[in-house]
């Protein structure tokens, strides 16, 4: 389930909790049902409203051969219209050119259903 922020303006709090992506939460109380925390002294049916957070990001280096195991196909400007195919597999040529269509990778060899 994703996790969502919540800041309740009467009492200036913000608190994290999961919950399904067709849930709404409108008030404190339901807030303070889903974190399973304790009301305190606010007003339960006091509004609350979602914050927009930003996603972390999760990044790891692939590897050229990693790309390759898996399917995929990365191409690297050499010069001007002239890309090499760094995860060229069988048949495929090194080098992708511009306007030659037999140097364009073999993409549909790849796809698997």
């Amino acid at each position: 389930m994703p996790v969502y922020e919540y800041r309740c303006d009467e009492n200036g709090k913000t608190i994290e909790v999961n919950h399904a992506v067709g849930s709404r939460i409108r008030t404190w109380g339901e807030l303070c049902y889903t974190a399973q925390i304790a009301l305190g002294n606010t007003d339960p049916l006091a509004p609350v409203r979602r914050i927009i957070t930003k996603a972390p990001a999760v990044t790891k280096t692939v590897s050229n051969s990693e790309l390759k195991s898996h399917g995929f196909t990365k191409l690297v400007k050499r010069d001007d219209g002239i890309y090499e195919n760094v995860t060229a597999t069988g048949e495929e040529k090194r080098y992708m050119k511009r306007g030659e269509v037999e140097t364009i990778p073999h993409i549909q060899k790849k796809i698997r259903d």
